[in-house]
Order: C-alpha cells, then sequence, then structure tokens
C-alpha cells in the first residue's frame, strides 16, 4: 500500500507508509523482546501469558506515533524507543482485561484465542497487570540521555492518559452505557476521546518530548493527536460493522450484539464517515508548520481513516 501526502506544502516527496510501518515495527518488536523478562524467567507461566498477547501481532499503532512524534521535531528515535515499547505495553494489558469475561466476554484478539482462553482469568489478570507496571520501569529504568525531568513528565502524562481520568474512565462509561436506549454526544465523544484517544494523544506526545519539543511544537501535536485519536474510534465502529474479520482478527458486529453505543449505532454510518475524515483533515491542518519530518504522521492520519475503505 502506498499513500501519498497531497494538499500539504511541507511534504517534499511521497513515502511508503507500508514500508515504515514495518520498519518500525520491527524496531520496536526487538526492543519488547530485550525489555521483557524472558519466558523462561521464574514465574514462567506469567512471563509466558505477557509474551503471548505482547507477541500476537497488532499493528504497533500507538509506539509507531510515539517514534514518528519524535522525528517530527528532529528528535534521535533511539531516545523515544522505552517510552514507545511502554505505550504498547500498556495498550496490551488494556487489550487482554477488556476480553475478560467481566469485560467484553471475547474468545479472540488478533486472530488467537485471547489471553484468558489460553492461560484462564487469574493468569490474564495477572499478565496485565504485570504489563502495565512493567511499562513504568521500561521508561524510568532505562538507561537514557533523556533529562530526568522530562522522563518525569512523560511517566505522569502516561500514568494520566492510561488512568480514571482517561483509558480506564472512558471504558468505565462504555460499560455504564451498554444497552441504554439513548446516548448524549457529550457522553459518547468522552468515551471515544478517553477509551482510546487518550492513550493515542499522549503516544504522541512523549514522542514529542523526548525529541525535546518546543512549546508550539508541542500544541500543535497536541492537537493532531487529539483529533487522529477520535477518528480512530469512529473508524474501529465504522469497521466492527463493514470490516473483514479475517483482517481485523476478531468477529464483526461485536458491539451492536453488547448493546454498546458507537458512534454508527448513534449517528449511522454515513454520518460517522464524515466525521472520521472531518478529523482527519483537521489533524493535517495541525501539522501545517512541520517539515517533511512529519510526514510519517501526515500518512498515518490518512490511514487511520482510510483503512474502512
Amino acid at each position: 500500500m502506498k499513500l501519498t501526502v497531497e494538499n500539504s506544502t511541507a511534504c517534499k516527496a511521497d513515502m511508503d507508509l507500508k514500508s515504515y510501518l514495518r520498519e518500525k515495527r520491527e524496531l520496536i518488536d526487538h526492543a519488547l523482546d530485550r525489555f521483557l523478562p524472558r519466558e523462561q524467567d521464574y514465574p514462567e507461566r506469567l512471563h509466558a501469558a505477557m509474551r503471548y498477547s505482547l507477541f500476537a501481532g497488532g499493528k504497533r499503532l500507538r509506539p509507531i506515533l510515539t517514534l514518528a512524534g519524535c522525528e517530527a521535531v528532529g528528535g534521535v528515535l533511539e531516545h523515544a524507543l522505552p517510552a514507545a515499547c511502554a505505550m504498547e505495553m500498556i495498550h496490551t494489558y488494556s487489550l487482554i482485561h477488556d476480553d475478560l469475561p467481566a469485560m467484553d466476554n471475547d474468545d479472540m484478539r488478533r486472530g488467537v484465542a485471547t489471553n484468558h482462553k489460553v492461560f484462564g482469568e487469574a493468569m490474564a489478570i495477572l499478565a496485565g497487570d504485570a504489563l502495565l507496571t512493567h511499562a513504568f520501569d521500561v521508561i524510568s529504568g532505562t538507561v537514557s540521555p533523556i533529562k530526568e525531568g522530562k522522563r518525569l513528565q512523560m511517566v505522569r502524562e502516561i500514568a494520566a492518559a492510561a488512568g480514571s481520568m482517561g483509558m480506564v474512565g472512558g471504558q468505565a462509561v462504555d460499560i455504564l452505557s451498554e444497552g441504554k436506549e439513548s446516548m448524549e454526544l457529550p457522553i459518547l465523544e468522552y468515551i471515544h476521546t478517553h477509551k482510546t484517544g487518550a492513550l493515542i494523544c499522549t503516544a504522541v506526545r512523549v514522542g514529542a518530548i523526548a525529541g525535546d519539543a518546543d512549546e508550539l511544537r508541542m500544541q500543535d501535536l497536541t492537537e493532531y493527536g487529539k483529533k487522529i485519536g477520535l477518528a480512530f474510534q469512529i473508524t474501529d465502529d465504522l469497521l466492527d460493522l463493514l470490516g473483514d474479520e479475517k483482517k481485523l482478527g476478531k468477529p464483526v458486529g461485536s458491539d451492536l450484539k453488547k448493546g454498546k453505543k458507537t458512534y454508527p449505532a448513534v449517528y449511522g454510518i454515513r454520518e460517522s464517515q464524515g466525521r472520521a475524515r472531518e478529523l482527519m483533515e483537521s489533524a493535517l491542518d495541525s501539522l501545517s508548520r512541520f517539515d517533511h519530518r512529519a510526514d510519517p504522521l501526515r500518512e498515518i492520519a490518512r490511514y487511520m481513516v482510510e483503512r474502512i475503505d
């Protein structure tokens, strides 16, 4: 897949997004393997469960956004790698817990059996807990040229994005809203911007922090992150209705069966598609002050929305 950047004066040349994503996934996977305890380390069952879900595939979108955010401000890629890996650990922990019977009760994730189906519910919970806590150990404990003050800022931002004022808060409101006959737009957007958007926006921000971005660049990237975070979740909602089950690696229509309130369920498919595209264009506008080094961010924004086509 080759996507080109249009309507962008900052772009100097077309880029191959597929190659970029593959290259960064390989870099991240290699680092994750180094940062995580080995499967044979005691307690072996726990570490096997952690590794099972972490290396079960996936797009690595959040850590790639961290690396791309660092690149966009002219930073050194390796400086952002620990934070990028931490983002993927936290995302994977959230998926393990989401799939549990008490939550979404899913049997498949990324084309394979969910963690609790392989290791049991108790070990799945502990694997998620361990990935979450290990993420912060990786950021704070890895030898890095990043100043301590900036590392502390990264830790605090990720913790806020993952906690009750971010992802977990969005998950809670999502669960509390299941089965309700109607939902107001502010509540729906709260769920989307917190359950999914908070971690995506923070992924971009911590990359920029690692790249020593100035305040103006941070503001622009924050706007970009907020827009693509919401656009990504709207598109995910659409894929749950219109997507290919083989490509998704999980059954389609699961949100509808569970009575979840999604954009297409509330506003219809066409309006949801239009909203996602508006957010994508707004995200691209946020990068108008950036040069070609932000092209990966531009391409990723388009990919997030166009994957429904």
